[in-house]
């Protein structure tokens, strides 16, 4: 009695040793025609540009002396929505660059503070200089749910119809405000409303 070792016909075996360099191939043009498209693969889409924004009524930074967030001031005006916290790195990056932005009153710069302990904002906010004309407390969390909030810095512009025109994920730098940023608040500016 022979024991025989059945080995894969050659043309099986050739398959065999092509297959991963087949999908190799397959990943390599899928990727490189990624790369290519000269689309912006950092960019993360948001469901709700061209909606109007979520309903949002949220109490006042105590100590600010300014209004909380309400969705019903945004009728007929561009305002510019900023999720900030005061334990995000980013967001100190970014405060500079709405300090200037905050400058230009053709629009209203308002912010929703992110699961941050009231002190602790109020500190932020005096150290660095506040921006906002109005700013409201999500200490759960729940109203950046319904605005779609990724993580803590984004900043949304709201048209003067009330619909979010435009979201920029992750913290504003010089460039970004001016070649991203500015562009869509003039378009909101010159929209009817």
């Amino acid at each position: 009695m022979s024991i025989e070792t059945k080995m894969p016909s050659p043309p099986r075996r050739r398959l065999f040793v092509l297959l991963p360099l087949l999908v190799f191939l397959g990943l390599a043009g899928l990727f490189l025609s990624q790369l290519l498209s000269g689309r912006d693969v950092s960019e993360i889409p948001s469901a709700l540009i061209g909606l109007p924004a979520p309903q949002t009524n949220l109490p006042p930074l105590e100590g600010s002396n300014l209004p909380g967030l309400d969705s019903k001031s945004f009728a007929g005006k561009v305002t510019l929505v900023n999720v900030f916290a005061s334990w995000c790195a980013p967001c100190r990056e970014e405060h500079p660059v709405l300090l200037a932005l905050s400058q230009d009153r053709r629009f209203t710069l308002a912010a929703l503070n992110y699961k941050d302990e009231p002190e602790n904002a109020r500190r932020f906010l005096g150290d660095l200089g506040n921006p906002y004309q109005a700013i409201g407390v999500d200490p759960a969390g729940r109203a950046a749910i319904d605005w779609g909030v990724y993580g803590v810095p984004e900043t949304f512009v709201i048209g003067k119809d009330g619909k979010i025109a435009y979201k920029h994920v992750g913290p504003l730098t010089s460039e970004s405000a001016r070649d991203l940023l500015l562009p869509q608040i003039e378009k909101a500016l010159a929209a009817p409303g």
